[in-house]
């Protein structure tokens, strides 16, 4: 189990809170702080700069569910899970050795 370390993320108004993420592997996209002699990672992105990388693939996959479909569905739900890194930003989590996002399709009767 990989070792965890206490990380420092900022909202783009400036708010910080402290998340337990995998110590990093690129040390140059954390700064090291320390908070009451305890280690704490300053991630050098924003929360929301994080969070960004995640937008055109949450797009992608709803566009194409709904131009895709030769029956358009009524409703399309996208569910994937993400996990929050300090050098990384978000990662598209996995359970064992794959990332699965649920698909639901709803028509109306």
């Amino acid at each position: 189990m990989a070792k965890k370390v206490l990380a420092e993320f900022q909202l783009e108004d400036g708010t910080t809170f402290l998340v337990e993420v995998p110590e990093p592997i690129n040390e140059d996209a954390v700064e090291e702080v320390s908070i009451l002699d305890e280690p704490i990672l300053k991630a050098k992105e924003t929360f929301e700069g994080a969070l960004d990388k995640v937008i055109p693939v949450a797009s992608a996959a709803m566009e194409r569910l709904k131009t895709g479909l030769t029956t358009p569905a009524d409703g399309i739900e996208v569910k994937f899970g993400l996990n929050l890194s300090a050098d990384a930003g978000v990662i598209f989590s996995s359970v064992g050795s794959e990332v699965s996002f649920e698909v639901t399709l709803k028509w109306g009767q």
